[in-house]
C-alpha cells in the first residue's frame, strides 16, 4: 500500500512524514511525498532533525505530484493550502485525509524557538503516524469508509 504525504512545497512536513512513515511501516507499506508546487529542495532544518532522530533521508528529494513513480492508495495532506487543492485526476478515487500541521520552516525567532517549532511538528506527525500504523490495517484496507474515519480522527491528534 502506498501512502502519499502531500504539502504544497514538499520540503519540510511532507518530507518528515515520508521519512518517519518509511522507518516505522510494516512490510508492504510505503510512503512517498510530493508537492503541488515543490520548492525543488529539502529544508535543511528538517533534514538535520531527521538525522538527529536517526531517520535516514538518503534518496529523498522535493518533487511534484506529477512525478510520482506509483499511484498512491492514500493521500494525507499535511498543510492547509494542500488540503484545499484538487488532486490531479490521475490519482483517481484515492482515500484522502487531512492532517494539518503548522509549518516550522516559517517560524521566526531565536534558534531555540525554531528548534521547538521543528520538534513540535515532528512530534505531532510521528504521533499520528504511530496511531495510523497501530490501526488494524488489514481489516481497514477492506472498509474504506471506516479507514477514512480513523485517519480523519488521527488528524486531530496532537503530540
Amino acid at each position: 500500500m502506498n501512502v502519499l504525504f502531500l504539502c504544497t512545497g514538499n520540503s519540510c512536513r511532507s518530507l518528515i512524514s515520508e521519512a518517519v512513515f518509511n522507518q516505522l511501516a510494516p512490510e508492504g507499506w510505503r510512503a512517498l511525498s510530493a508537492g503541488s508546487q515543490p520548492m525543488g529542495r529539502l529544508n535543511a532544518r528538517a533534514l538535520q532533525l531527521l538525522a538527529e532522530k536517526g531517520i535516514p533521508t538518503e534518496g529523498y528529494f522535493s518533487k511534484s505530484w506529477d512525478d510520482l513513480p506509483v499511484t498512491p492508495d492514500i493521500v494525507v495532506t499535511v498543510c492547509a493550502s494542500a488540503a484545499g487543492e484538487t488532486c490531479p485526476a490521475y490519482l483517481g478515487p484515492v482515500l484522502r485525509t487531512h492532517w494539518g500541521v503548522e509549518d516550522p520552516s516559517h517560524v521566526e525567532g531565536t534558534p531555540e524557538e525554531i528548534t521547538v517549532a521543528f520538534e513540535k511538528a515532528y512530534g505531532i506527525l510521528r504521533a499520528r503516524i504511530e496511531a495510523f500504523l497501530a490501526l488494524p490495517l488489514a481489516s481497514l484496507s477492506q472498509d474504506r469508509a471506516r479507514f477514512k474515519a480513523e485517519l480523519d480522527r488521527i488528524g486531530m491528534l496532537e503530540a
